[in-house]
């Protein structure tokens, strides 16, 4: 089995908030700026991940996360 050396998320805007959901994991969470929903996010990761053994979920030791920002075209 190869082990993934990253957690995929997806970071969107909401009505209020920034939200942060990752792909590969159960983890999501929010911010009201883009600098507190990335720190949010690793937090929340972080915590998600204490005690786990990374093997079972698949991940190799100390991932990194792999953002993706989703926006919405401009308008001309």
């Amino acid at each position: 089995m190869t082990l993934q050396h990253t957690i995929k998320a997806v970071v969107r805007k909401g009505d209020t908030h920034y939200i942060a959901e990752c792909i590969d994991i159960a983890v999501v969470t929010q911010g009201e700026t883009l600098n507190e929903v990335m720190s949010n996010l690793q937090e929340a990761v972080a915590l998600h991940l204490d005690g786990e053994d990374l093997a079972e979920l698949g991940l190799a030791p100390n991932p990194t996360i792999l953002v993706t920002m989703e926006l919405e075209p401009a308008h001309a």
